[in-house]
């Protein structure tokens, strides 16, 4: 059981990578109980003919139910309680104030009209009540008077206040023989008598208006399931608005049964499950070495959850600023680090998976492919500054462009766009420029290198290449010439030339350990093979691959640069001391005289090995002319091609072709060949 889980470890990791990215994906997904289409009021339904999909009530307007709601709280009675112990208290004081002295100066007939008005105020004061703080409803509102528990109906009109019962007193003693100061001061005296009797009562008051509100319907009518809601072309407004208003909020509001949710979820993660797999056996079918190496893979599911998390995030915080995420950065950062095809269908794979979770995903789908694939087109190298600026402009140009398509199509015309999507547009583009320190980080989190590494490791001032240069000056100088051949040939086929320069620079560095024993550095004209068996010479030489593996691992030198060190020889012959240890003894093993492989697996590495052959070889050419430069170049191509050196590499006749004209022009340059021209 347990030899079987291990044979199978690679698989089963890559399986669980599935699973968890597809079920933090859907974990993540935003509510998507939502209407799926994106409108404006006053602006054409540019989407098919809609119809019910179920059937529905006609939500009212927010502002024909508030001014329902206004209407029926404005209807409602306003509640008073009386207090009629008042009544009989003012009266007793009105008969206290008659005796005071300030009615002494009256006559019996002037205070018997006095008394008599003032006793008529009283009665018509405390026929219904009186308030001291008036209620600002209309006087024809009705009221209700609670009084031992009963509720007796009036208008508020026939309630006294303040203002009232001046009038009414100013009336009643307008009649009276009366001078001004008296007819003050007795006015005075009556008003300090009247208290009130009557009591807002607001509790009752606002519990009976909330339970008139509660009645209020909130819905009119019933959209029936497949009537037509709104057709292609006509005008989001009116109705029709309130009726796309109404089935937005009831997918927003819609709750589902557990078993509903679970067939919900199940089609959310079988769909996201698909998406993700697409991109695993993509990597399987036509990227084997990096389907194998799993801290890569990661690394790919790890930036696609990223942007899918950023954009979930977006939209739960506001849909609009969806376009402000950077998504383009994905295959940047892909292709920096491995190369435009994966950058590009996970670009794709990623938008797919966006799609569920974003309004308008047609629209979205275009505008994000579209700047994808220019990312992809765009420069390879991007370590340069002004590529990557160049990059961005152009992916803000393209969201420019076919928004200003899609908004044309949508209104017939450009009059009254979003200036602010614009500016959401040129944010994201900003965004874009954080891929350098992103760059930066995931090289030191994941170990990898990027062309931006590949330039800082190119620099031949830098420790190792120095050094390099100090013990093995006549590697060093072979390096060089390496990499110019390397790189011009990769320019001309397609490859990555900065990887393969670098990779020359380092492919030898494991020479430094026995730098005499490798012609190149044997400036005295003493070779030190002549003291030792050819075995012993062989071993040496072959353990240059070897001792250049453990310095870069010493030097911290990415695996994408040691791939160089380990296959720039492949598995070939150590020629020349496999035929000398031949002459001696005749059944020797040929293994003993074979490097260990790999062979070449990549362009990149294939380039290498034939311009490190190549070379070194052209190195032995007495008196150089180019009939024997094209016969070297294609003798020592030829039986790599013939002994399967390139059979793991990506790499096709026609451009081993390409690759002999390229070094034997090359080789003509540097030994400054002249065309020899007929006599």
């Amino acid at each position: 059981m347990m030899k079987n889980l291990y044979r199978y470890q690679n698989i089963i990791y890559r399986i669980i990578l599935l699973f968890f990215c597809t079920a933090l994906t859907v974990y993540i997904f935003p509510n998507n109980n939502r209407f799926k289409y994106d409108y404006k009021q006053g602006e054409p339904w540019d989407y098919e003919t809609l119809y019910a999909p179920f059937t529905f009530p006609i939500e009212k307007d927010e502002q024909s139910l508030a001014k329902e709601k206004q209407d029926v709280a404005n209807s409602v009675p306003r509640y008073f309680k009386i207090d009629e112990s008042i009544r009989e208290v003012v009266f007793n004081k009105w008969e206290v104030l008659k005796q005071g002295k300030i009615f002494d100066s009256l006559n019996q007939q002037q205070l018997k009209l006095l008394t008599s008005e003032a006793q008529s105020v009283l009665s018509t004061v405390y026929t219904v009540g009186y308030i001291d703080t008036p209620v600002d409803i209309e006087d024809s509102h009705p009221i209700f008077i609670e009084n031992n528990n009963e509720l007796v109906s009036y208008l508020y009109a026939d309630i006294f206040e303040p203002v009232d019962l001046g009038e009414l007193i100013n009336k009643s003693f307008k009649g009276l023989d009366l001078k001004d100061p008296s007819r003050k001061i007795f006015t005075s005296a009556l008003l300090r008598v009247i208290e009130p009797d009557l009591k807002y009562d607001k509790q009752l008051t606002e519990l009976a208006i909330n339970e008139e509100l509660s009645k209020i319907l909130t819905t009119r009518g019933l959209v029936y399931e497949g009537a037509r809601v709104i057709a292609q072309g006509e005008i989001v407004e009116g109705e029709k608005l309130q009726i796309l208003n109404t089935l937005n909020n009831t997918y927003k509001s819609q709750t589902w049964t557990e078993s509903q949710y679970i067939w919900k979820l199940s089609g959310y993660i079988i769909l996201v499950g698909m998406a993700y797999s697409m991109l695993l056996l993509f990597l399987w079918r036509y990227r084997p070495v990096l389907f194998d190496n799993f801290r890569k893979v990661f690394f790919i599911f790890f930036n696609i959850t990223v942007v899918v998390i950023l954009t979930a995030t977006i939209v739960n915080i506001n849909v609009k600023y969806i376009y402000v995420v950077p998504v383009c950065m994905l295959p940047l950062i892909l292709k920096a680090f491995f190369d435009a095809r994966l950058g590009l269908f996970s670009h794709v794979v990623t938008i797919f998976i966006l799609s569920f979770i974003v309004p308008n995903s047609d629209e979205y789908l275009f505008l994000q492919m579209m700047a994808g694939i220019v990312t992809i087109l765009s420069n390879n190298e991007i370590y340069k500054r002004a590529n990557l600026f160049i990059t961005v402009a152009q992916i803000i140009g393209i969201y420019f462009l076919s928004y200003f398509a899609f908004y044309a199509i949508n209104q017939g015309g450009v009059t009254g766009w979003e200036w602010s999507r614009i500016g959401y547009f040129v944010l994201c583009g900003l965004a874009m420029l954080f891929v350098w320190p992103l760059i930066y980080i995931f090289e030191k989190i994941f170990g990898l290198v990027s062309d931006v590494s590949l330039l800082e490791l190119s620099d031949t001032n830098s420790k190792l290449l120095k050094e390099l240069s100090n013990k093995a000056p006549g590697t060093f100088h072979h390096s060089l010439n390496v990499a110019n051949i390397a790189e011009t040939v990769a320019n001309e086929i397609g490859a990555n030339a900065m990887l393969v320069r670098v990779g020359a620079l380092y492919h030898d560095i494991g020479k430094m350990s026995n730098p005499t024993y490798f012609t190149e550095n044997q400036g005295s004209g003493i070779n030190p093979h002549d003291d030792l068996d050819p075995e012993d010479s062989a071993r040496i030489i072959i353990d240059h691959t070897l001792n250049g593996i453990e310095i870069a691992r010493k030097y911290n030198l990415p695996d994408r640069i040691i791939d160089f060190i380990r296959t720039h020889h492949g598995d070939s012959l150590v020629y020349y001391f496999y035929s000398k240890a031949k002459e001696d003894n005749p059944d020797v093993s040929r293994a003993n005289f074979s490097y260990p492989g790999p062979k070449p697996f990549s362009q990149e590495t294939a380039i290498l090995m034939i311009a490190d052959s190549v070379e070194a070889a052209s190195k032995s050419i007495q008196n150089p002319t180019s009939f024997k430069i094209d016969t070297l170049v294609n003798k020592i191509i030829d039986g790599q091609v013939n002994n399967d050196q390139f059979i793991n590499a990506n790499i096709t006749f026609k451009q081993i072709e390409i690759i002999k004209s390229v070094i034997k022009k090359k080789l003509a340059s540097i030994y400054h060949l002249r065309i020899e021209y007929p006599e």
